[in-house]
């Protein structure tokens, strides 16, 4: 039986992955977003 329950956890599993995916990509891409929302001093 396939609950809803497991079903937010398949969600959850694949949000962290991609989650992760996105936070190793190269360092031009980090500079892209940081160009996109600049940090305020």
């Amino acid at each position: 039986m396939y609950t809803i329950e497991m079903a937010y956890a398949r969600m959850r599993e694949l949000q962290d992955l991609a989650n992760r995916s996105r936070a190793h990509q190269s360092a031009s891409a980090s500079e892209r977003a940081a160009k996109k929302a600049p940090k305020k001093r």
